[in-house]
């Protein structure tokens, strides 16, 4: 399709738009009481209206039942998560004794790292990205000094390429060669926060297994967002958070991925009642006996309350079906890169998006350095209903997710930058 830059452009894409219906169905800050221009559903994804009937369900529950909610609650307590399991299991591809919802994303990745961090001889060391989140990193530090080795020893990043923004998939898979049989784990972020790249999770994956070693993902910036295989692409564990993508609100509770093959493994764990037999579990027994599954890995009574919001997203993306995200994702994406080269070229900028051109690289995220601006900028669109997200040096980034964006909106906001632009 050839782009234009022109309101009517927009609007006419628009009334094309297979989701069109759902963007009313969020709930928009506004800025000088006009709705704004949302970019920033990759850090936290806007509320659905629908989320607050989950909540008062529970409310409801809770001042009508008590105690007695954990049973006879329309939605009883003491299962709820198992609501979770076929629409998550469409979101990342996997079968649904694969996933399960439990705390919160760094807290699931050090358990799951208990169980597939068996450091052991030679073999102890962990694959990483270069700028991997800090949350990540730290976790990484954190678990290898646990084990008593070295961070700088035993931590391998996979570097960028002088001049490059974005990491090579062939150096991966140098890199994991390279390091072989002293190789424990492969642990990358599916989707780099920072630049928006996508990495290869099939390819990584199947690198790191042959090597000898187990291979998990942070989804964090993946889940709801990219397409997803983990169960045929053999991953052998995942975490993710729910606010940014799935719009389950700030802070809310994590996803989890346990293949099959590993569910009657032994494993270590670190257990807790809510993951023992589901059906021996209030008889208070002093054996641990795991529910099988993904569930056997859950540790405490689950907080309903932060789930509720988390089952209105998840039963919304069940209505949408992730294919039918992607395409208007891929589109509106391009859209969206269009008007910022065309913008670019009317202030005479000098704009340079750092996420990989390849729409196979990328997801609902542009990274853009914007050489020559400064912070200044940033603040002009914040204060005229742009609300973005700013990284130093001088890069925005830019999320224009698929369920309540508009191309209207890209097209404004390519108006808003210009002015922001030449109004200097």
């Amino acid at each position: 399709m050839t782009f234009q830059n022109t309101r009517e452009f927009a609007r006419e894409l628009d009334s094309k738009d297979a989701l069109k219906q759902y963007q009313e169905q969020f709930i928009f800050p506004k800025v000088n009481d006009k709705r704004v221009i949302y970019f920033t559903g990759n850090s936290l994804g806007l509320q659905p209206k629908r989320t607050k009937a989950y909540i008062d369900e529970i409310m409801n529950d809770w001042a009508e039942l008590a105690v007695e909610g954990h049973f006879y609650a329309e939605k009883p307590w003491w299962d709820y998560q198992e609501r979770f399991a076929e629409p998550l299991s469409k979101i990342v591809g996997a079968l649904p004794s694969e996933v399960t919802v439990m705390n919160t994303l760094t807290v699931n990745l050090h358990l799951l790292m208990v169980s597939f961090y068996q450091p052991k001889g030679k073999r102890y060391k962990i694959i990483c990205e270069e700028k991997a989140f800090p949350s990540d990193q730290y976790m990484f530090q954190s678990q290898v000094n646990f084990h008593g080795y070295k961070p700088e020893d035993a931590i391998v990043e996979i570097k960028r390429r002088e001049g490059e923004h974005n990491i090579r998939l062939e150096d991966v898979l140098a890199k994991i060669e390279e390091v072989g049989d002293e190789l424990a784990l492969v642990l990358i972020g599916g989707v780099n926060y920072y630049t928006g790249q996508v990495f290869d999770i099939k390819t990584i994956t199947a690198a790191g297994q042959k090597a000898g070693a187990k291979v998990g993902w942070d989804l964090a910036h993946a889940a709801g967002n990219i397409k997803l295989e983990l169960h045929d692409w053999n991953v052998d564990f995942a975490a993710w958070c729910s606010y940014k993508y799935m719009n389950s609100g700030p802070g809310n509770a994590s996803g989890c991925f346990v293949h099959e093959r590993h569910h009657n493994s032994d494993l270590p764990r670190f257990a807790g009642w809510w993951g023992h037999n589901k059906e021996r579990r209030f008889k208070m027994e002093p054996s641990f006996d795991p529910v099988h599954g993904a569930d056997g890995w859950q540790i405490s009574n689950l907080p309903v309350l932060s789930l509720a919001p988390y089952l209105a997203s998840v039963e919304m993306f069940a209505e949408v079906g992730m294919e039918t995200l992607i395409a208007k994702r891929d589109h509106i994406t391009s859209y969206l890169e269009f008007i910022l080269h065309e913008i670019d070229k009317e202030v005479k900028g000098n704009f340079e998006i750092i996420t990989p051109s390849n729409p196979e690289e990328r997801a609902s995220q542009l990274s853009v350095f914007l050489h020559g601006e400064g912070r200044a900028l940033f603040d002009y669109l914040m204060k005229n209903g742009v609300i973005t997200d700013w990284r130093e040096p001088n890069v925005i980034r830019l999320a224009p997710v698929p369920l309540y964006c508009s191309y209207e909106d890209m097209y404004d906001f390519g108006q808003i930058l210009k002015k922001g632009i030449l109004g200097k």
